[in-house]
């Protein structure tokens, strides 16, 4: 078969893991960007890409790449395309946009604009016009910019690929299917040993663990692909793929899930059985503060809550309990722990040995590993025990250096991108709430950027108006009369002038750079 360029997008952070999984898979020219990794294969890969990725949020197949100045040279571009061999006017398709470019600045009518150019093609050529559909489309399209670059791709994954198919109960605030695994991944951890969650929630970590322990594909459980609606659809390379179980393997330790809410342990086990793992997964009722050390050796991975979207009472508390628990009953193990806050990490009272940098969903984690001993660091250390391996030292060391672009890259996090985790939401929901968000946009009234800054204690900011912010030509020196302004207000006595029509305060009402307020 013919090998073509393929796109594998994940979360911020997981990029290394995706890149091992696609180069376990047998992929070609595998290669780490931003959120994604590109490689090559044929029809056979793409479809093993989507049926066993783990780590991946979707796979896309550019169909072109061109440069752009602008939405007309967007469109002008994707007319030119021969969509025939994509589309007929039977199939009804979707555009999906993700943009980073000061020239575009709406995301939204980059999508339009390459709808408008498809149905002008086939208005074109056949006369009449090929169908959209937001929710459930046949083709699903995407078109990425970054300042002039674009690529134009064919979306086969169709549902986000974290959409496993196994979930049938949930919780509030369940982590991402696809984060829960790269996680799993990024701990290192080889099957082993036991696999314990303590926050198990409505059991993802638990189920995730499970599969990648044997080696169970997560395609398996999916309905459809958004390749099984393309012209060139293979069913029976899909089927061969889908019936291939041959690495498959047993394992023999066991997983565990405990969690406090009885709901949430309801629902893990209805994911569990759902997903035919009960034999290797138990789920109990129970409050970490009761947590006993484990009778095997086990790796703890863990969300417990951050006080984002589950805010149980005393959270400091709550985060000093599960420091002291770890210290006192999981000596010689090793515990990994996804939060937002800082300040929650340093409750724990423990010294971690990695920190990765990561996103769930639009809040800034990080995931860090905690090597438990018992006693004091130094007699650790003298009984040549180690915290941190050569390893993670260097890569904490990276991390260090990569943190000042923190906020950058929290202020470019792109909204589009990250609605990919909202897939399981009803469609039409997401169709009403986007058009209120844009009715909302479209609307709102203009806020000055020192808007919040002006009033602060004790009136102006210092600087609110900076030195010079009425400019020299804006009120004319001696324009007001010394002593003529009263207490609370201008009471002062306007001479010939004082006010002047330009350049201070313009005829329209504009405040320009150089004369009236600086902005």
């Amino acid at each position: 078969m013919q090998e073509f360029e393929l796109i594998a997008k994940t979360f911020q952070g997981l990029e290394e893991v995706l890149a091992q999984e696609l180069t376990e898979l047998g992929a070609n020219n595998v290669q780490i960007g931003r959120r994604m990794v590109s490689f090559t294969g044929d029809k056979a890969m793409m479809y093993r890409a989507n049926f066993c990725l783990r780590t991946a949020i979707r796979v896309l197949k550019p169909i072109k790449h061109f440069k752009a100045k602008g939405a007309d040279d967007v469109y002008e571009a994707v007319r030119k395309i021969d969509w025939s061999q994509y589309l007929d006017l039977n199939t009804t398709f979707a555009v999906d946009s993700v943009v980073f470019s000061d020239e575009f600045r709406h995301s939204k009518f980059v999508a339009y604009k390459v709808k408008d150019a498809i149905v002008d093609y086939f208005r074109d050529t056949t006369g009449e016009r090929p169908n959209i559909r937001i929710t459930n489309p046949d083709v699903k399209l995407n078109i990425h910019i970054a300042e002039d670059d674009c690529t134009l791709s064919l979306d086969s994954s169709g549902d986000s690929l974290h959409l496993r198919g196994y979930r049938v109960a949930t919780v509030e605030a369940p982590i991402n299917e696809v984060l829960a695994a790269g996680l799993i991944k990024l701990t290192g951890w080889q099957y082993d040993c036991d696999f314990i969650d303590p926050f198990c929630g409505s059991g993802t970590f638990l189920v995730e663990a499970a599969l990648m322990a044997r080696n169970i594909y997560p395609g398996v459980f999916r309905k459809s692909f958004g390749f099984e609606k393309w012209k060139d659809f293979d069913a029976e390379l899909l089927q061969e793929i889908y019936d291939d179980d041959s690495q498959e393997r047993t394992f023999s330790h066991h997983i565990y899930g405990y969690d406090i809410n009885v709901p949430a342990v309801e629902s893990a086990l209805k994911n569990v059985r759902s997903a035919g793992v009960a034999d290797i997964v138990t789920v109990q009722q129970q409050d970490f503060r009761k947590f006993t050390a484990p009778a095997q050796k086990s790796i703890i991975v863990t969300n417990p809550p951050y006080g984002e979207r589950l805010t149980p009472p005393d959270i400091l508390g709550l985060y000093q309990a599960i420091g002291k628990v770890l210290k006192n009953e999981f000596q010689g193990g090793e515990a990994w722990i996804i939060s937002s806050k800082a300040e929650l990490f340093e409750n724990l009272g423990l010294r971690p040995s990695l920190k990765t940098q990561i996103f769930n969903g639009k809040l800034d984690c990080d995931f860090r590993k905690y090597q438990l001993f018992s006693g004091k660091l130094s007699d650790f250390r003298a009984e040549g025990g180690k915290v941190k391996t050569d390893v993670e030292r260097r890569l904490m060391s990276d991390q260090r250096r990569f943190r000042t672009n923190r906020d950058e890259f929290k202020k470019r996090f792109d909204d589009a991108e990250r609605h990919d985790e909202d897939d399981d939401l009803d469609p039409a929901y997401k169709i009403l709430r986007r058009k209120h968000r844009e009715f909302e946009q479209l609307h709102a009234p203009r806020k000055s950027k020192r808007e919040g800054d002006d009033a602060k204690k004790g009136g102006f900011k210092k600087g609110g108006f900076k030195k010079g912010g009425f400019k020299k030509d804006g009120f004319k020196k001696g324009d007001y009369i010394k002593g003529d302004s009263k207490k609370g207000g201008f009471g002062g006595k306007k001479r010939e002038g004082g006010f002047k029509k330009g350049p201070g305060f313009k005829q329209k009402g504009d405040f320009k750079r150089k004369a009236g307020f600086d902005r």
